[in-house]
């Protein structure tokens, strides 16, 4: 699988070798049912290569992208890199991008890059496989696994009358210097951009200006978040929910546990990773098999990864069953909020950097 040139990515994920191998025979039957129509297109579908902006990490999905390459026999030619990063990238190639296909991190670029314009509408087969709450209105990108937004902390160091009700109450002097965050990941953008929608600017860049002040901590992304509540640097990081179980796949007494707060506020989001095909790709028939393929069973359980293993995203297509030990889509007390509104992206790092988050 060939590489593109390499953009920084600051959230790798453990390697998901095991569950590769529980899914290699699978997936080539499941292909093979999904895809076996009409083979003529016009832009030959069956072979070739495709190229995909990744703005998830290799360690996540290279092995799947592996599978893919094996049961369609095409090339893919990845750039891995920030999902934000690569959404601009993107917007400033413009009609001249090499990319057929975006898979992001969150729906707050894909909302950016459908408001300029870049992807084409998606087939409704296709759309139609999750719900309407996590893919575009106008059918410009479906959403391939769900992240809940959670607060990780220290079960030895946080009793349980100690924690938060909210991420506004992170701003308090109880929690000075005791908590992280990552303002250049995409997820944690995306977050802000949700607070945004619901509570406005100004009582955003306040939170924002507020939380600096109260010493908050940065890191590269949510897994070193993890890390350092259980090596004590911080006693609580604001993350997606499934980075705690990665961690307890190989150390099930880690210290840390999951905080789903903020009830129908923005500190309860429920974000998803998904996927668009550029408009000005010339490789549309393949690039919409690349789609059917994350949408596939197969693929769906390998984010999910229901009975072992590190997977613990929530599936998005029906009859996959996500982990028994992640609450349930429906428990999550979510925020009345259409994904279709995080399009601002460039508004959120405008803010970022107006409150002193980013540089």
């Amino acid at each position: 699988m060939p590489l593109l040139p390499l953009l920084p990515h600051r959230d790798a994920s453990p390697p998901r070798l095991r569950v590769l191998l529980l899914i290699a025979l699978a997936v080539t039957a499941l292909i093979a049912s999904a895809c076996g129509g009409d083979d003529e297109s016009d832009d030959n579908s069956d072979g070739g290569s495709l190229t995909v902006y990744s703005g998830r990490a290799e360690e996540l999905v290279g092995p799947l992208f592996a599978q893919f390459e094996s049961d369609s026999g095409i090339d893919l030619r990845v750039r891995y890199g920030g999902t934000s990063a690569l959404a601009a990238a993107i917007l400033e190639e413009g009609d001249r991008s090499p990319a057929d296909v975006f898979l992001a991190q969150d729906a707050g670029a894909l909302g950016a890059l459908e408001a300029a314009g870049a992807f084409r509408v998606l087939p409704s087969d296709l759309l139609e496989r999750v719900e309407a709450r996590v893919r575009s209105t106008s059918g410009a990108w479906v959403g391939v696994s769900g992240r809940a937004r959670v607060l990780v902390y220290s079960t030895e160091r946080v009793s349980a009358a100690e924690l938060p009700a909210s991420i506004f109450d992170l701003t308090q002097p109880v929690w000075r210097g005791r908590v992280g965050w990552a303002p250049t990941n995409g997820s944690f953008q995306s977050f802000v951009t949700a607070m945004r929608v619901i509570h406005g600017d100004e009582t955003t860049e306040e939170w924002l200006r507020a939380m600096l002040a109260n010493d908050v901590k940065e890191f590269s992304g949510n897994s070193p978040q993890v890390q350092a509540v259980a090596d004590g640097e911080i006693d609580i990081g604001l993350v997606n929910h499934y980075y705690l179980w990665r961690f307890r796949a190989e150390d099930p007494a880690i210290p840390v546990d999951n905080l789903y707060t903020d009830a129908g506020g923005a500190g309860g989001l429920l974000n998803v990773a998904g996927v668009g095909v550029l408009a000005a790709s010339d490789r549309t028939a393949a690039a919409e098999r690349f789609v059917d393929y994350l949408l596939s069973p197969a693929a769906q359980q390998y984010f999910a990864a229901s009975q072992e293993d590190d997977g613990f995203e929530y599936p998005l297509i029906e009859g996959v069953t996500p982990n028994v030990a992640l609450p349930t889509l429906e428990s999550l007390q979510t925020p009345d909020l259409d994904l279709n509104d995080l399009t601002d992206l460039e508004g959120t790092l405008d803010l970022l950097r107006k409150a002193g988050a980013l540089p």
